[in-house]
């Protein structure tokens, strides 16, 4: 018997409380943020940086991220705007790109990073793990939405959709892969293989474990877009993300070869020890 017979998903993405509503999308990606900037923080300070400019780049980051996030699903799933004029600014009901959120943040908080004189790719290797983290978070804001699920399945995992989320192509079926699942324990894989395995056992230069992150993420979201089923415009029969992914794993393989190109840098030797001063017997050493 299996332990579970399907997942079930929140009959509203929206909390009231009194006069109070809290829409838990929103909610799901402050706790992302939190945590992204708290691994980051731990680890650039572990290695000589300092938590003001972890805040500074947060702080231009996340937005500069959220616009970019926003703006890449306006880009690419136009369609999908609510048609209101509130439309393109209506993130509470989802449609924030992971990639355009990606870029647009990395871009200016490394800006921020260098003009402050840090290491730059050293920075972008204590990220690496952090983001991994929390995209894993952020996805449970899919959950809460009933969104980004895969096609209808009977297995015990099976996700739980209101008739009203359900493609018209399966209205009579009730539970879907939980695409967002998927991605999220991919994630937090890719996250310790990359801090436990190839970080503590390689050492790789930075930015090797960028690279690799951007790598490992483009690759699990490569099939896991092959799962999905939701409205998303398609090029050559492929979904936009899909080619997108494939185009970023390569990249990012690319990235980290060219990163480790050339051999490790040398530690400089310490200076040979001088010959030891011999004191004869019955001398009594100055001070003693």
């Amino acid at each position: 018997m299996s332990l579970l017979a399907s997942i079930p998903s929140p009959s509203s993405g929206a909390v009231d409380l009194g006069p109070l509503t809290i829409h838990m999308y929103g909610l799901t990606l402050l706790a992302a943020i939190a945590i992204c900037i708290w691994i980051t923080g731990h680890r650039f300070v572990n290695r000589g940086g300092d938590w003001d400019l972890i805040f500074r780049c947060a702080v231009w980051g996340v937005g500069a991220g959220i616009v970019g996030a926003r703006l890449y699903h306006l880009a690419t799933s136009w369609d999908e705007v609510p048609d209101q004029w509130w439309g393109p600014f209506a993130i509470w009901k989802g449609g924030l790109g992971v990639w355009g959120g990606i870029a647009a943040g990395c871009l200016v908080g490394g800006y921020i990073a260098k003009r402050a004189g840090a290491d730059v790719w050293l920075l972008a290797d204590c990220l690496a793990p952090g983001l991994l983290v929390a995209q894993a978070v952020g996805r449970i804001g899919n959950w809460w939405n009933q969104e980004l699920f895969g096609k209808p399945t009977d297995l015990p995992w099976g996700l739980e959709i209101d008739p009203a989320h359900r493609p018209l192509s399966s209205l009579d079926q009730a539970t879907y892969h939980p695409a967002f699942l998927y991605e999220a324990l991919w994630n937090l894989l890719a996250a310790l293989v990359l801090v436990y395995l190839i970080e503590r056992r390689f050492h790789p230069r930075p930015p090797g474990l960028f690279a690799l992150y951007i790598a490992f993420y483009s690759f699990g979201r490569f099939w896991i877009e092959l799962v999905r089923i939701d409205p998303a415009n398609h090029i050559l029969g492929l979904r936009v993300n899909t080619w997108v992914s494939g185009l970023v794993f390569v990249a990012g393989i690319v990235w980290f070869y060219l990163s480790q190109r050339g051999p490790t840098p040398k530690k400089t030797p310490a200076p040979p020890a001088g010959p030891k001063m011999s004191v004869p017997k019955g001398r009594v050493r100055p001070g003693g």
